[in-house]
């Protein structure tokens, strides 16, 4: 495992990251999560990125579970916040309250004081920037919370925070977690030289598009049973977007481009990411440990000019690029 610096703070975060977004809590029993929680550790992978709302807050019980009596300064803990985690009005987006309510209620599954990197999992369009930021940074300044960052923002947002961070001396952003992959590339026109301009880190989610590009789908057959696509529990609305027989057949057209390079396709996949520089980590999920083990590989993959032009030869015109696709969801709309 290799591993890069989170933006430009000084912490350091395994190039492949372990994430529990559909597993942990719905898809994967206890027994079977904690077991690859402890494989990602054993391959090196030190960073863990969990939210409050997966599975209805039982992933991160699951992963506090997963990660006890592991020494706390040998990993990077990350969780969110912004999802509704209770049927209350103000169980749900950045008002100070949620925050803190959500920060403290996360500390308290999680099993530990602090948590290395809090992010905004969404914009909230209704609570001000300014109340949001300054709860952040008193997490911080209280010292339950090391870094902060956020997820799925598009310029616009990024920027209008980062003006009143630097107004108000408050803790500045290190991170950024949009969707990002060989067919999901919206962030590269905008976020991306936005967040090297700022010292802002990618770690991304859905490298593998939901597991469409592991190759396991075919075009015109039934997708496998126990896949994520054939499980509701797992994500099947997510994933179906790309189950389209272009998509599909496109991606079978990898396949030798990963045979070539020595890699699986979820390898080459993960690698495609890692190889944009303002990526500090990829995520990946799984459901037994030979996947982490597999996907762990990943780490340290260089990707040639004419592989790289290769996959974008295999995948023309199926790629999304607009920047309007990276969107938070508006309840005023």
């Amino acid at each position: 495992m290799e591993y890069r610096r989170l933006g430009s703070s000084g912490m350091y975060v395994s190039e492949i990251s372990y994430g529990n977004w559909i597993t942990h809590g719905s898809q994967v029993e206890q027994d079977a999560a904690i077991k690859c929680v402890r494989t990602a550790l054993d391959v090196g992978i030190t960073t863990f990125d969990t939210a409050d709302v997966y599975a209805a807050t039982r992933a991160e019980t699951v992963l506090g579970k997963a990660l006890k009596g592991v020494r706390r300064e040998s990993y990077e803990l990350f969780t969110k916040v912004y999802g509704g985690t209770g049927p209350g009005k103000n169980d749900r987006g950045l008002s100070r309250k949620h925050i803190m309510e959500s920060a403290h209620a996360s500390l308290k599954r999680l099993n530990t004081d602090h948590i290395d990197l809090y992010q905004m999992h969404r914009f909230d369009f209704e609570s001000p920037l300014d109340e949001s930021l300054q709860a952040f940074d008193d997490l911080v300044r209280q010292g339950k919370v090391n870094y902060i960052g956020f997820s799925e923002w598009d310029s616009t947002q990024i920027g209008q925070a980062l003006d009143i961070q630097k107004k108000y001396n408050w803790t500045r952003f290190v991170s950024s977690q949009p969707q990002y992959s060989m067919l999901w590339r919206v962030i590269e026109k905008e976020v991306v030289p936005l967040s090297i301009k700022e010292g802002i880190g990618q770690i991304v989610w859905s490298p593998i598009a939901q597991g469409v590009l592991t190759g396991k789908y075919l075009p015109g057959k039934k997708a496998p049973a126990g896949s994520r696509a054939s499980d509701k529990k797992s994500g099947a609305e997510h994933i179906s977007r790309w189950m389209r027989d272009d998509v599909l057949t496109a991606v079978q057209k990898l396949k030798p481009i990963a045979d070539e390079a020595g890699l699986s396709m979820s390898q080459l996949a993960l690698a495609w990411a890692l190889q944009n520089q303002n990526v500090s980590s990829v995520i990946m999920g799984a459901t037994k440990p030979s996947q982490v083990k597999e996907n762990a590989k990943a780490s340290g993959v260089k990707l040639e000019k004419d592989v790289m032009e290769a996959i974008d030869k295999a995948l023309v015109g199926l790629p999304e690029y607009d920047p309007k696709k990276n969107v938070s969801p508006n309840p005023r709309s």
